[in-house]
């Protein structure tokens, strides 16, 4: 693997879990990132909603154009969401991954939900082995169970397809929306390659993840969302109780944003 590859591999530690926020654009990458963060993930649905659009509504080229200008703004791995590869079929799926990996990207992850349904595991699993061999070398490869994550929590399958897309090829296996300690245990000692797991309300903290081999935590849109959901506080309270109370939050932001740009400096 190249270099930034190699690095973001090594961050995978079961039981010392790799915390990977996802920032959703160049300064909420700096930000992170100075706060010492040592890898970053993009999220498609952040990063569509800094386009003004809905989740599942970039193409392929604004997704790749916006990774390379995170790994441009960051000394850490960025790792790519590349969700269902922008792609109908493996040839599609080969072609994605090899751009990705031209951009600088430490990694990138591929989902089995295709199309608004979940795909066939047999076709599922030809999606993961075009991008493993596409990545091999060049990128860390995550492939994605979505069944609990598009309200089908169903533990064997999601088990036996990263079963499957190990085999395939993966490096990393992901299966977002998990939410008990026995889904993720279960989960973790099924299979034999570093699990990453979404932070959402009800999972478990993180030194109990760990307790159980978790190897690395990402937060998909929800910081950004946090971002947004702060804005319309404040907008809020100055349009219906023309008050600024605000803007202690605000002062607060502003040192965020003094450090980081020290660091930016520094770099």
């Amino acid at each position: 693997m190249e270099n930034s590859a190699e690095a973001f591999a090594a961050l995978h530690v079961p039981g010392s879990p790799l915390l990977m926020p996802n920032p959703y654009d160049i300064g909420s990458a700096r930000v992170l990132a100075s706060l010492g963060f040592r890898a970053l993930g993009t999220t498609s649905s952040g990063h569509a909603a800094t386009l003004g659009r809905p989740d599942g509504s970039v193409v392929p080229g604004e997704a790749l154009d916006h990774a390379s200008k995170l790994v441009a703004a960051v000394d850490v791995p960025v790792s790519a969401d590349l969700e269902d590869g922008f792609a109908e079929g493996p040839a599609g799926i080969r072609a994605i991954v090899g751009r990705a990996a031209s951009t600088g990207l430490a990694g990138c992850s591929i989902e089995d939900w295709v199309g608004g349904a979940i795909c066939p595991l047999p076709e599922a699993v030809e999606r993961v082995t075009a991008a493993a061999n596409a990545a091999r070398g060049r990128l860390v490869l995550t492939a994605r169970a979505d069944n609990f994550f598009r309200g089908n929590p169903d533990l064997d399958d999601t088990i036996a397809r990263l079963q499957a897309f190990q085999e395939a090829g993966a490096d990393v296996l992901y299966a977002p929306g998990l939410t008990t300690l026995d889904e993720v245990r279960a989960v973790v000692s099924s299979v034999d390659r570093p699990v990453s797991v979404l932070a959402r309300a009800g999972l478990p903290p993180v030194a109990e993840l760990a307790s159980v081999g978790v190897a690395r935590i990402s937060v998909g849109g929800a910081f950004g969302q946090v971002a947004y959901a702060a804005m319309a506080r404040a907008a809020r309270e100055l349009r219906d109780e023309g008050t600024y109370g605000y803007t202690s939050l605000a002062a607060e932001g502003q040192d965020v944003l003094t450090a980081f740009s020290a660091a930016t400096i520094d770099r």
